[in-house]
């Protein structure tokens, strides 16, 4: 397995512009080739270049794993045709008037997280399981609802906020099945998400993130 330090957009904030899993990684369509190629190299499958609504925050608005991405309603049938061109899995369009699902769903292939806001739309969260292939509970980090924007999954770790609580930490280990620790990004960012691709392949990290904070990701995430 492989970490890389990278910038997406001239940002160390990766993790709102792009979206992997074990198969496919999301990037905005004016992503050059040559960093295409380091994350196929690190992150393994395929790269899909293409927007969500129009806009570059594939990160926040989009959600997914190893079954399935779910997007927000608004998402045009160009983009969903780039994403189905070049993979087969579940692709679900959640009718929800809240969209920026990738900041509010916390996801591997062994269970979900859903904030307590998106959780109350019975129907958008029965379409998330399906499309994703997992049971789903709703839980806080750090005592915030935006719980996907406070954790990353993947099938090896959970790596959190440092405000994580014992309790929401039980949660986490139970619902994912993986072991759940803390760290930050970029030079003390607690948001992880927002500077940090992961997969069971690899992590691609912000470039402002330092040594120690590396060594955690990978100890957290197993690189």
């Amino acid at each position: 397995m492989v970490a890389l330090r990278m910038d997406i957009l001239g940002s160390p904030n990766i993790g709102v512009y792009a979206l992997t899993t074990n198969y496919l990684t999301i990037v905005p369509v004016n992503v050059s080739k040559d960093k295409a190629d380091k994350l196929t190299k690190c992150l393994k499958g395929k790269v899909i270049f293409t927007s969500i609504g129009n806009t570059n925050l594939i990160g926040i608005l989009a959600a997914g794993n190893s079954n399935g991405i779910i997007l927000p309603y608004f998402v045009s049938n160009n983009e969903v045709k780039a994403i189905k061109s070049v993979w087969d899995g579940n692709i679900g369009k959640i009718e929800s008037k809240i969209t920026a699902l990738g900041n509010l769903v916390l996801v591997n292939d062994k269970g979900a997280i859903i904030g307590e806001g998106l959780m109350k739309d019975k129907k958008a969260v029965k379409k998330i399981m399906d499309t994703l292939g997992v049971e789903a509970v709703s839980c806080r980090i750090a005592g915030l609802p935006y719980v996907g924007s406070l954790a990353i999954a993947t099938n090896r770790g959970v790596l959190a906020h440092p405000s994580l609580i014992d309790e929401e930490q039980k949660v986490l280990k139970e619902v994912l099945k993986v072991p759940v620790d803390i760290g930050t990004i970029n030079s003390g960012v607690p948001f992880v998400p927002s500077g940090l691709l992961a997969n069971d392949n690899g992590v691609v990290i912000g470039s402002f993130t330092t040594g120690p904070e590396i060594l955690i990701i990978t100890n957290i995430l197993r690189v």
